[in-house]
């Protein structure tokens, strides 16, 4: 009678088994379009790992207003420039050699630079940044703040990215690529006073050495004499953080 009773239960939860495994199969199939739920997030893995992250895109409304500002400005320019530098500050990280930075980087990039290759020889950690690929750069807000302008910028990257300790790895895989996002800010001095600390290059008259505080500005409001128009060594990039690592 035990085994027969026994039995039954023993019935009863394979039976049940059976419903709950055919109802993660249809929901599988449903949602993941497999019925293998181990295939079908290997699949969202492997989607995820193609898929750039999206920006956020105010190219075209901020372009116009920087422009007011700086009509000598060229979008293109600052947006080259900027990719350079934040691969050229993830192969210096990845190396652990400040001299694959580029020569004209800002010294809050170097230092930026400098902190994380410093953390990792503390902590003996490696991280290797490899296959980088800037997807997409776009401006995403332009600010008058303190006597500075900001040019925020925001690209989206992806690369193979691993992190390891003592020979373990601890962070990535070398088996997807990592998509993500990176902040940056380019930054010029409109009134020195009011940016004291900051290490932005600022306009001054060639003639008489008063700062030039009207943006855009051709002539000296001193003396009157003319100012070489903005360019791009006036800009600086002074930032640049990983938007989901850092949450900036």
């Amino acid at each position: 009678m035990k085994w027969i009773i026994a039995g039954v239960i023993l019935a009863g939860i394979l039976s049940a088994v059976l419903v709950v495994r055919e109802k993660v199969r249809k929901l599988s199939q449903s949602i993941l379009g497999t019925s293998d739920i181990v295939e079908g997030i290997n699949r969202i893995s492997d989607d995820v790992s193609r898929t750039p992250k999206s920006v956020s895109g105010m190219t075209r409304i901020m372009e116009p207003q920087i422009k007011r500002d700086f009509p000598e400005f060229v979008w293109e320019q600052f947006k080259n420039k900027a990719e350079i530098m934040l691969v050229s500050a993830l192969n210096a990280i990845s190396s652990s050699d400040m001299n694959l930075l580029v020569q004209n980087a800002s010294d809050d990039v170097k230092e930026i630079v400098r902190n994380r290759i410093e953390m990792n020889e503390m902590s003996q950690t490696l991280e290797h940044y490899e296959d980088i690929k800037v997807h997409q750069t776009e401006i995403s807000n332009y600010k008058k703040v303190n006597g500075k302008c900001i040019v925020y910028i925001q690209s989206a990257v992806s690369y193979i990215y691993t992190k390891t300790q003592s020979g373990k790895m601890i962070e990535g895989t070398d088996q997807h690529r990592t998509q993500t996002k990176y902040n940056m800010e380019l930054v010029y001095i409109q009134n020195v006073d009011m940016a004291k600390g900051n290490n932005s290059i600022g306009v001054t008259c060639p003639n008489c050495g008063a700062p030039i505080t009207n943006l855009g500005s051709k002539f000296c409001e001193y003396c009157g004499s003319g100012v070489e128009p903005v360019n791009i060594k006036v800009w600086s990039l002074q930032n640049f953080c990983e938007v989901d690592y850092n949450h900036c």
